[in-house]
């Protein structure tokens, strides 16, 4: 019998890596996020042509709860199971504290911590009949630490490493654990922009920029690769990883050992 991941936020960035990483391991899979249909089905028809694999996508909003709910439903209703659950999820909004919008704040807490208490509270029901599983947050370095302006993300962020530990508590002696990795700077589009936002400001080439981006937090000056996290993830979802569980896994560059 097949093992099955399902993995939010996957149709791009660091999802999409994880999700690369579990179907070359043979992993069926479940994935979840936003992007233009075409782009979604190429991602799906390529997984399942090169990788021999069962591939479904669900496109739930994760800000809604009851689309999270169904988001594990269908995956049972699909392939019977989950093995490996990996919230991945994420938004990110950066604005001084008292001209945060309201919206955005309730928005991003609602998608980076909520979201992932919705998804395996109805999964881990799941993961106890069958005794084994696996849960796997994508926090942040911003789970460990603050910076300015990014109130919604860092709050979510720690929250998230709150209910990792919980939920660890609570699943022990059941053969399912859960763990987080805590990225640093990752080349994601969304990094890439804070990039090319920098080169703007300041007038400076994008290496530049990027290399002043790194040098805020990162001692050793380079990006996370998508590869490194994704390999991680398959790391704590092995059987090796079995005692591990509440654990919190930076690559970060140094950037918490400060």
């Amino acid at each position: 019998m097949s093992r099955v991941a399902l993995i939010t936020g996957s149709t791009s960035g660091i999802g999409l890596g994880i999700a690369r990483a579990f179907a070359e391991r043979g992993y069926d899979l479940m994935i979840n996020g936003f992007g233009p249909e075409e782009e979604i089905q190429q991602i799906v028809s390529h997984f399942s042509a090169t990788y021999g694999i069962k591939v479904g996508y669900h496109g739930a909003d994760l800000s809604r709860p009851e689309q999270c709910v169904d988001l594990v439903h269908f995956t049972c209703k699909m392939f019977g199971t989950i093995d490996v659950l990996v919230n991945n999820a994420g938004m990110q909004y950066v604005s001084p504290i008292e001209d945060f919008p309201t919206e955005r704040w309730n928005e991003i807490v609602a998608v980076n911590l909520s979201a992932p208490f919705h998804v395996t509270k109805t999964t881990l029901p799941l993961m106890r009949s069958r005794g084994a599983g696996r849960i796997i947050n994508i926090s942040s370095a911003h789970g460990l630490v603050g910076s300015p302006y990014k109130s919604a993300y860092v709050a979510s962020k720690h929250g998230l490493i709150g209910l990792t530990k919980t939920v660890a508590l609570e699943a022990a002696n059941q053969n399912i654990t859960c763990n987080a990795i805590c990225p640093g700077w990752v080349l994601t589009p969304i990094v890439q922009k804070q990039i090319e936002a920098k080169a703007r400001e300041k007038n400076i080439s994008m290496d530049a920029a990027a290399y002043e981006l790194l040098g805020e937090k990162h001692a050793i000056k380079k990006f996370a690769r998508v590869e490194q996290i994704a390999n991680l993830a398959l790391f704590l979802a092995s059987p090796e990883a079995e005692l591990i569980t509440g654990a919190c896994y930076t690559i970060d560059g140094g950037w918490t050992a400060h």
